[in-house]
């Protein structure tokens, strides 16, 4: 169990193992968002822009939970992350089809998501038209409305970009990482784990378009979020569901598919349940070379 305690790609010191062990044992009514809050503060665990890392640390709380090393206070009623979440769907306002060039449409924006009524849009939207709905993601994320601006403002469709998968043989072979380089380059990743174009709407060339237009975005907002430059972007596309020939358009880079586990298959025994294509787009010309470099 000690190799497999680790958290943001590092091994778990044994220092750090106790001191979570005694803080476990201390503050044990203490939520487990509070607790892993707690822990971040007296470990250090930030991100570049100064927030604690609550997310991974809960995770890694509940690894060693499973593992028998520590307790936690009972889960409260609430919302899980990675949960599905309970969206309420009404019946669909804008169910017409929308057959038109993409230049009467123009200019597309990217809203950002952050008030509650987009929120509650973006859910809804997510809820009712994207294979997976919606979950609470993992880490850090950003997430944004398409919207069409020439006429009246309107919803085209969702986006969110995410904290990238821990390790994907076809993107960590692209790159050329070994275990060491990729923790230390790893939030130098960001994943487009959703990405939805409402079924009514029928505009081509749209999706490619919003590609390069959302990168270009994602770029400044989430170095101003998080105070990291993402250096490549990765996506995960169901060949059962999806050619990603949207992806393709917009130059990302297929580089093969996954063993079908997920994240949270820590026992290994779902290999080739649900293999995903994962497709890669350099956000910098010496991505490769960025992301391989020594300290």
């Amino acid at each position: 169990m000690n190799d497999s305690l680790r958290f943001c790609g590092q091994a778990l010191k044994p220092a750090e193992r106790a001191l979570i062990v005694e803080l476990a044992t201390r503050y044990g009514r203490l939520s487990r968002h509070e607790l892993a809050q707690t822990v971040c503060e007296l470990l250090d665990w930030h991100r570049p822009n100064g927030h604690p890392k609550t997310i991974e640390c809960r995770a890694l709380l509940e690894r060693m939970q499973e593992a028998g090393l520590i307790g936690l206070a009972p889960l409260r009623p609430g919302r899980p992350q990675g949960a599905r979440t309970a969206v309420p769907v009404s019946p669909d306002p804008q169910s017409a089809p929308l057959d038109a060039p993409l230049a009467t449409l123009q200019p597309i924006r990217l809203q950002r998501v952050e008030t509650p009524a987009d929120r509650t849009l973006w859910r809804t939207l997510i809820e009712r038209h994207h294979p997976l709905g919606h979950r609470v993601p993992f880490g850090a994320h950003l997430r944004y409305l398409i919207q069409a601006t020439s006429k009246s403002p309107m919803a085209l469709g969702c986006l969110q970009f995410s904290s990238p998968a821990w390790r994907l043989k076809g993107r960590d072979q692209w790159i050329g990482w070994d275990d060491a380089t990729r923790a230390r380059h790893l939030q130098s990743v960001i994943c487009n784990s959703r990405f939805l174009i409402l079924p009514h709407v029928r505009i081509k060339n749209l999706a490619s378009h919003v590609l390069a237009l959302a990168l270009r975005t994602v770029i400044t907002d989430w170095t101003a979020a998080y105070g990291v430059k993402p250096l490549l972007a990765e996506t995960l596309v169901d060949p059962t569901r999806f050619t990603g020939h949207c992806y393709l358009a917009a130059n990302w880079i297929d580089v093969g598919l996954t063993t079908g586990r997920g994240r949270e298959d820590r026992q290994h025994t779902r290999h080739g349940a649900s293999p995903k294509r994962i497709w890669l787009y350099p956000l910098v010309p010496d991505a490769r070379q960025r992301l391989t470099q020594t300290p």
